[in-house]
């Protein structure tokens, strides 16, 4: 009877511990987390920090002059990585080699794997895109490389400015700054930051679309889908592969992190560490006064007094950059004094699928730049203490509070499936995100 009962329970065990209707028991730090959720959020709670689903277009914010449609999603995904958009290239040889992916692809959380993000000239991929180098057997002048680490473009629909600077964006954070768009003709369009960098980065990275590329590789198809209200003598333009991009672009969110499984419902979803990590970023590391919402950004600008490209004989400064010009941040851009040395806040999701730090990529670990925070002691030695924001320093945290929050961002903030965003081929048969011989060696592709 003895051995019944005791066969009986393990197989209801068994059972319990299978079934779909199983629900993760909450913890004392599940509770306190979500009552600091409460209090940062305004009583607004965990909804508002919860990404929509990538199909949920309703629910994505979207430019009202650009709503997202499956027919532009399908386009701007294959237009994004592919390598033939790359063929108005400086070096023939470089024709159909690069494409936007080049610096913002999904094994680097969509940003470039580098210090540096490289389109043309640039050689290999490595692994996660941490083997692109420089091809010096071309003249400098004909490198396309940034003078900043590359932003990525994940969970680039909760914000309405590009770039470090913002400077991309012509509504919203950007209106009163008309008078300095003499060089970003694009913002007087009216589209929201997603849109201009998609149509402006057109001609800034040497992509075109030519009669070829419409034609023989079948994109023409694909724009008669994802734009059937504009006619046919304006629908196959750059605005347009701009447009179409940007729609893609706002479906790329981390919503399959730990953290959104949390958030929506799974306690199990982070270890212990974790939600210690995420009580001390929701509470006594105050890093939710900068990193809030969806997507864990704002749309304001801070001076953390971080370095420089120009700090370092790594870095590669071409002769044309006005580099006193891009350490001002926004003050650059606007220049406005009260806007010196100030840079957009990034998301904190998958950053550590990008090995470097910073807006000049200085730091090499997530740790690394929760510690300079905390420790308050500027990089720069140009932003002067009045430039400095309020948030940095002054923290006091402990070195355990360190690693846990360091491990919040590490783990629970990154979703390992961004694959799933990328196409399974193009319509040119070129590898992606690189098509030069060395890339399809690293990619094994070709």
């Amino acid at each position: 009877m003895k051995k019944t009962i005791t066969l009986l329970f393990f197989i209801t065990l068994l059972y319990s511990c299978n079934n779909d209707d199983y629900t993760p028991i909450e913890s004392n730090l599940d509770v306190d987390l979500k009552n600091l959720l409460i209090n940062t959020s305004e009583g607004k709670g965990i909804p508002s920090f919860i990404l929509p689903q990538s199909d949920d277009y309703q629910n994505i914010p979207q430019d009202p002059l650009n709503p997202i449609t499956k027919e532009k999603v399908e386009l701007g995904k294959l237009l994004l990585h592919e390598t033939a958009f790359g063929n108005s290239p400086k070096i023939k040889e470089m024709k159909a080699t690069y494409s936007c992916a080049s610096c913002h692809h999904a094994a680097a959380g969509f940003s470039s794997g580098v210090r540096q993000g490289i389109g043309e000239c640039g050689i290999g991929f490595g692994i996660h895109g941490d083997g692109r180098i420089l091809n010096e057997n071309v003249p400098i002048d004909s490198v396309d490389i940034q003078p900043l680490r590359t932003p990525t473009i994940l969970n680039v629909a909760y914000q309405d400015v590009m770039l470090w600077n913002g400077q991309f964006g012509g509504t919203g954070t950007n209106a009163g700054t008309e008078s300095q768009w003499e060089e970003i003709q694009e913002n007087f369009l009216g589209f929201e930051g997603v849109e201009v960098q998609a149509i402006k980065g057109q001609k800034v990275h040497r992509l075109s679309i030519d009669e070829d590329f419409l034609q023989e590789l079948g994109y023409k198809e694909l724009f008669d889908r994802a734009f059937p209200s504009i006619s046919k003598d304006q629908r196959y333009t750059k605005k347009n592969a701009g447009l179409a991009m940007a729609a893609y672009e706002r479906t790329l969110l981390a919503n399959q992190s730990p953290w959104q499984e949390w958030l929506k419902g799974n306690s199990d979803a982070m270890t212990t560490n974790e939600k210690k990590g995420a009580i001390t970023f929701f509470g006594k590391g105050k890093c939710y006064e900068c990193h809030t919402g969806p997507a864990l950004n704002d749309k304001n600008f801070y001076a953390f007094g971080m370095g420089d490209f120009d700090n370092s004989q790594n870095a590669l400064i071409l002769s044309d950059v006005d580099m006193d010009k891009i350490k001002k941040g926004r003050g650059g851009f606007t220049n406005n004094e009260k806007d010196n040395y100030k840079f957009k806040t990034p998301t904190l999701y998958n950053i550590v699928d990008n090995p470097f730090y910073g807006h000049g990529g200085t730091f090499v670990s997530v740790k690394e730049v929760i510690e300079y925070k905390n420790k308050g002691i500027p990089q720069s030695t140009e932003v002067t203490k009045e430039k400095l924001a309020p948030q940095f320093g002054a923290i006091y945290l402990d070195d355990e509070e360190i690693n846990n929050l360091t491990t919040f961002i590490e783990v629970s903030l990154r979703d390992t499936n961004l694959n799933r965003y990328t196409p399974k081929n193009l319509k040119s048969g070129n590898c992606f995100p690189n098509n030069d011989s060395q890339s399809q060696n690293d990619l094994d592709c070709n």
